[in-house]
């Protein structure tokens, strides 16, 4: 240790940085148009934000005659409540190009087998997202708010407030499109080697408790919610079964040509 030169060691370092400088400025351009879509996507958003907030409001006043406007109690709430909701907005409108500025990045390293499966990956993902999402809003979403407003009447006001109940929308919808993803990670898990398809089969019960800690986390503790994403939840779990074993039967075949 006595004979150890800290400045000789700043050469190799210096030459080990290096190998890695283009890759780095590479990811850097990458996020900074990432960033840069993000950006604008946002301020679209928030040039239409009255409109975008009034398509989301308006699954609340058909849930109940008595509701017909929202309010807010702090004076830049309203403020804050759009803001969040275009950068939401822009977020998911910005990730084509996040995806393709990904997809820029590690497309030279990857092989022709492997850019095959990274682009069934991301289609995969995202269609299931979008279908989640669209199952939470247009088919989960008005059966919650006819369910809360019903408890509604003459001597009992509701009174949503606007940041609320964009959050609310906000953590629904991404609950269950995140949710969505069950099956296509089952898949792939089953392609990958790391699990057999009667591993699900036999850990179903285990599994489906797993899907209720998982609903009643994502929904904040609302049962109601919890009910509603569960249930598809389990569906898509037998899904995931199914598709596991026929890709393992379509690999097996394929193996014994």
């Amino acid at each position: 240790m006595a004979n150890y030169n800290l400045q000789s060691s700043f050469p190799v370092l210096e030459r080990g940085l290096a190998v890695f400088r283009p890759h780095h400025q590479e990811l850097r351009r990458r996020l900074i148009k990432v960033m840069l879509a993000i950006v604008g996507c946002t301020a679209v958003a928030y040039a239409f934000v009255e409109k975008i907030a009034a398509f989301f409001i308006a699954p609340l006043f058909a849930a109940s005659p008595l509701v017909y406007r929202l309010v807010y109690t702090h004076l830049p709430e309203a403020f804050m409540a759009y803001i969040k909701l275009a950068f939401l907005v822009g977020l998911i409108a910005s990730m084509p190009v996040a995806l393709y500025q990904l997809w820029i990045f590690i497309a030279p390293g990857l092989k022709k087998d492997e850019k095959r499966l990274a682009i069934t990956v991301v289609f995969w993902a995202m269609f299931l997202f979008t279908g989640g999402a669209c199952f939470a809003f247009f088919i989960v979403l008005p059966k919650m708010l006819v369910y809360f407003m019903s408890y509604a009447n003459e001597n009992l006001e509701p009174l949503p407030k606007l940041g609320l109940y964009l959050t609310f929308i906000a953590r629904t919808i991404l609950a269950f499109g995140i949710s969505f993803q069950i099956p296509f990670l089952m898949v792939m898990s089953g392609k990958a080697g790391f699990v057999q398809s009667s591993y699900f089969r036999r850990k179903r019960t285990y599994f489906y408790l797993a899907i209720l800690v998982l609903s009643f986390l994502l929904t904040a503790g609302d049962l109601m919610a919890t009910t509603l994403l569960a249930i598809p939840l389990f569906l898509l779990y037998e899904a995931g079964i199914f598709l596991t074993k026929l890709f393992a039967r379509k690999r097996a075949e394929e193996k014994t040509e």
